[in-house]
Order: C-alpha cells, then sequence, then structure tokens
C-alpha cells in the first residue's frame, strides 16, 4: 500500500510538473506570437521555392555551417570578463539639423551601433537593419539588453528612402521598429520570405520589395543589390532557414557602398567585388564571434580579408559595441580589427556610436573605448571552414 502510495505522488508530481511546463511554453508562444512574424505561403512561397538558394524545404548556404556544440557549452564556462561594459556607455544625442546639411562629399556615415547606419548616399537615405528596441528577443521581458539608448528618437530621423534588412534575426530584424516606420514613405527591402513578417506587422505590401541573391532594385537614383552571405535564419523553433539571408551593395550615380549583414568568410565574395565594386566603404560585421560557430560570423580579421576581396577602400567594422551576444570582450572587435587592419595596410573608420562621418573628407579611427584584456587573433582565431587563413597580429592588450 506505501508502494502504490509513493508511486501515486510521484505520478501526480510529474504531471503537475508537466502541466506547468506545458502552461509555461503556452505563455512564452502567446507572448512572443506577432513577433515571431509569419511564414511566407502562396505566390511568395512559390518564388521562394524557385530560389537557386531554396533545398529540401529551406534556404542553404553553398558552403555548409560548422557548429561545435559541445565546445559552446564549455566555452561558455570561460568567457572574458568583459563581455559586457561595466557601467552604461555614454553616447552623445544626435542634434536632428545635423541632417538638414547633405554631405559636401555625397557620403555620409552615421553609425548608431551594431548593424545599425544610416547611409546619405548621393542624395538617398538609407537605413540598414533599424533597431531602437531596448532588447533584441520576442519578448520585453528577458533577451540580450542595449547598451545604451538610441542616439537620435525614430521620429527625429530624416525621411528615409530605403530600409534595408539582411535577414529576420532578432538584432537585425525588430518589429518594433518596423512598425514604427510604418507609416514612413520608405521602401523596405528585404530578402525572400523576409516579407511576409513584414506584412503581418503592418506594411503595405506596395513598399516591400524580397530580392534573392544578385537581384536588384532601384529606389530613386539608387540602385540596391541583393549580395550572397553565409548565414542562417529564424525566429522561433520550427522556422529555421525559412527565410533568407543576404548582404547588399548601395550603388549610386558616384558612391559604392557594400553592407555585409551577418556573414562567415565564403569565395563569392570576391565575385562580389568583381562584380558590383570598387567600393568607397564596407561595413563589414567584425564582432559576435567565436571559434566554435566559425561560419556564422566572420571575425575581426577575416573582415580584413573580405574587405579586400570586395575591393573595398576604406573600411568600417560594424555588428560590436551595443550587445553582448558572444564571450569575447565587448572591445576586442575593435583592437582586433585595428591590428589586421594595420598589418594590411586598409583605411579603417571607427566612429563612436552616433558620429556622422564623411569618408572622403575625415575619418575616425582612434580608440574611443577603454583599455581592456582581450584576446588575439592567435589565441582565439577565426577561420570559417574551406577558407585560406586571415592575417594575425598584436598581443593580448595591446595597441598598435
Amino acid at each position: 500500500m506505501k508502494t502504490r502510495g509513493f508511486w501515486r505522488v510521484l505520478r501526480r508530481g510529474a504531471m503537475g510538473l508537466a502541466a506547468l511546463l506545458a502552461l509555461g511554453i503556452l505563455v512564452l508562444v502567446v507572448d512572443g506570437y506577432t513577433a515571431f512574424g509569419r511564414r511566407a505561403t502562396g505566390a511568395r512561397r512559390e518564388r521562394m521555392e524557385r530560389s537557386p538558394q531554396w533545398k529540401d524545404g529551406r534556404f542553404d548556404n553553398p558552403q555548409p555551417l560548422v557548429n561545435h556544440y559541445g565546445e559552446m557549452l564549455t566555452s561558455a564556462l570561460q568567457a572574458s570578463p568583459h563581455t559586457n561594459p561595466t557601467e552604461p556607455l555614454q553616447v552623445a544625442p544626435i542634434d536632428p539639423a545635423r541632417f538638414q546639411t547633405p554631405p559636401a562629399t555625397g557620403l555620409r556615415l552615421t553609425w548608431l551601433g551594431h548593424s545599425t547606419l544610416l547611409v546619405e548616399l548621393d542624395g538617398h537615405r538609407i537605413l540598414t537593419d533599424p533597431v531602437w528596441s531596448e532588447r533584441v528577443s520576442p519578448y520585453t521581458w528577458v533577451g540580450p539588453t542595449r547598451w545604451f539608448a538610441p542616439p537620435i528618437a525614430l521620429e527625429d530621423l530624416p525621411p528615409i528612402d530605403a530600409v534595408v534588412i539582411s535577414h529576420d534575426h532578432y538584432d537585425h530584424l525588430d518589429m518594433g521598429t518596423v512598425v514604427a516606420l510604418k507609416d514612413s514613405k520608405a521602401v523596405f527591402i528585404v530578402p525572400l520570405g523576409v516579407g511576409a513578417h513584414l506584412e503581418s506587422w503592418g506594411i503595405p505590401v506596395e513598399r516591400i520589395v524580397e530580392l534573392d541573391w544578385w537581384e536588384r532594385t532601384q529606389v530613386g537614383g539608387l540602385e540596391v543589390v541583393a549580395t550572397p552571405a553565409r548565414h542562417a535564419s529564424g525566429r522561433q523553433v520550427l522556422d529555421k532557414d525559412a527565410t533568407l539571408w543576404a548582404g547588399y551593395a548601395l550603388v549610386g550615380p558616384r558612391h559604392r557602398v557594400y553592407f555585409s549583414g551577418d556573414t562567415g568568410l565564403f569565395p563569392a565574395m570576391r565575385d562580389i567585388g568583381e562584380r558590383l565594386g570598387p567600393f568607397d566603404v564596407t561595413m563589414i560585421e567584425t564582432g559576435q564571434y567565436h571559434r566554435t560557430w566559425p561560419d556564422w560570423h566572420i571575425g575581426p580579421e577575416q573582415a580584413v580579408l573580405a574587405h579586400q576581396m570586395l575591393r573595398g577602400k576604406a573600411m568600417l567594422p560594424i555588428h560590436w559595441a551595443l550587445f553582448g551576444l558572444a564571450y569575447h570582450g565587448w572591445t576586442e572587435p575593435a583592437e582586433r580589427v585595428r591590428a589586421a587592419a594595420t598589418q594590411a595596410s586598409v583605411p579603417l573608420l571607427l566612429p563612436k556610436p552616433g558620429q556622422s562621418l564623411e569618408p572622403e573628407a575625415e575619418q575616425a579611427e582612434s580608440p574611443w573605448w577603454p583599455a581592456l584584456s582581450w584576446e588575439t587573433a592567435e589565441q582565439h582565431p577565426i577561420l570559417s571552414t574551406g577558407m585560406p587563413a586571415p592575417v594575425t597580429a598584436t598581443q593580448p592588450g595591446s595597441r598598435p
């Protein structure tokens, strides 16, 4: 009898735990349902299935992404003590009047942190991967938090001609920001399938342009070309690679700019440079890397190599200094890319968040961040599979 009672209590306890787990999952699904976006259907889905990148029911990279899952878990215990700033970064607010005067050279870049930039190019204004929300997450109560407030309010931005979005991960496709831009006149240029998310959030379908790799669209006198990238997509557990990912070439009458989105190193970067370059500026991700996911993010040294493959003139590192999404110190991407760029004689632009600069007239490369310990490329190499080794340099904690 006692044994039967014990098992009865155990079963009830297990059922209670299962019910709590089911309730928790239900709460997460309901709470994040809108932010998850929608799957493509109908003509949109049919177009996706005709893409050369579509394979076995999802999008696929020509070069596979390698993951070392066991080491990912153990490496989390060896993360840098400086993954996040110890105090909020103090970023000066932008005076909106700054944008009333067009750039004298025709090209001005304003970096707002991570992969968000305002690009003023030959009379056109383009926002890249705009994120104004406090967290990069489907929820308002959990997820990576930004290190500083947006330097400018969305409503204070000058009129935007185009918003380009590289893929649908939360640190690049932010529902709150997209919804806030709904009533603007901007055209949203996105990779295949991402338009379904935007349409579900109320963006008029006539203002959504979906592109496959190498496809292009015209915005006034600006040509926007979607370029290949080596990454992935997904906003919830069941939609991995259900939408495409891309970089972009922004081609104006006088200037050309490349925006990488998220990517590992891959051979077609040379094709991009040959077909669409040379670029006045390449804006290439350099942060949120680790050797256990070497193909998802390119890393600082390979970013410099990519810049050379792309036939870039000046390089502006992005995808750092706003969110802690990896195990490295928060200043490490800047330190390492400076070392690699110095060795390769690549002109580098490292503006403060919120700073505007015209690459042809001025450069910002001096450190604005604190001197913290960091690992070199020799200590922590990021080598995308199937690619040659990148340039490396310097000792930890040093500045060339």
